[in-house]
């Protein structure tokens, strides 16, 4: 690879690590990039944002490849993570502390199947407060943060597929095919709310991006260690 693929652009596969976020891995990328080749200026943009807490797949595109990051964005995404139920949290994940308990005594493994087809299809979904949404020039987490209630319409997203693949306690792993916009966490809390309980995402990994797997990504470490070799 020389600067000039990267210039006339590249599709790069990235396997985000946990606690970075998705613009961190993009600028890390381009420094690292223009380090390599000694450029001045290269468009880097990702293709779909990936939250803190959560790793995988992680779309990266370079040069005139970045005209394409719509179109990879609008294709369907597959998670895979844990639920817990009987607790609930503001930020509906581990971003933020346990703020309330809820009972699970009466959630069976039937129950918790069962309670998924109420999510196939079509449906309403409210994002977290804690999102980087924009309402009002501001990020939805700057308005959460500083403890001010601010009013979030909901919208349509498309749940394909939403498979349990393990119950242990009140964890719950599942698999989840979905579309664009869709919120992996405030899904979670719904699946809680349905459950006549409460739920929070501790564990999520984006596997799939349209045809695009995180098992042909690497890690930002591999990529910088390919960069020295070419």
């Amino acid at each position: 690879m020389t600067a000039e693929n990267y210039q006339a652009g590249q599709v790069l596969l990235i396997d985000k690590p946990l606690t970075w976020t998705s613009f961190q891995a993009v600028n890390k990328l381009r420094w690292e990039i223009r380090q390599a080749f000694n450029i001045k200026k290269i468009k880097v943009g990702h293709a779909g944002t990936l939250d803190p807490l959560a790793t995988g797949l992680l779309i990266i595109c370079t040069g005139k490849m970045t005209k394409q990051i719509n179109t990879f964005q609008g294709q369907d995404k597959e998670y895979t993570g844990t639920i817990v139920i009987g607790s609930t949290t503001p930020s509906y994940d581990l971003e933020t502390e346990i703020n309330a308990n809820f009972p699970t005594e009466h959630i069976t493994e039937k129950l918790i199947h069962e309670t998924t087809k109420q999510f196939n299809g079509s449906i309403e979904q409210f994002p977290p407060i804690f999102s980087a949404l924009k309402k009002d020039g501001k990020r939805l987490y700057e308005f959460a943060r500083a403890g001010e209630t601010v009013e979030i319409k909901s919208r349509t997203v498309h749940i394909s597929e939403f498979e349990i693949t393990k119950i242990e306690g009140n964890a719950i792993n599942f698999r989840v095919v979905c579309s664009k916009g869709t919120y992996i966490r405030s899904l979670a809390h719904d699946f809680g709310k349905a459950l006549k309980s409460g739920a929070h995402l501790s564990e999520l990994r984006r596997t799939k991006i349209g045809e695009f797997h995180v098992n042909d990504a690497m890690s930002p470490e591999d990529f910088i260690a390919k960069l020295s070799q070419d």
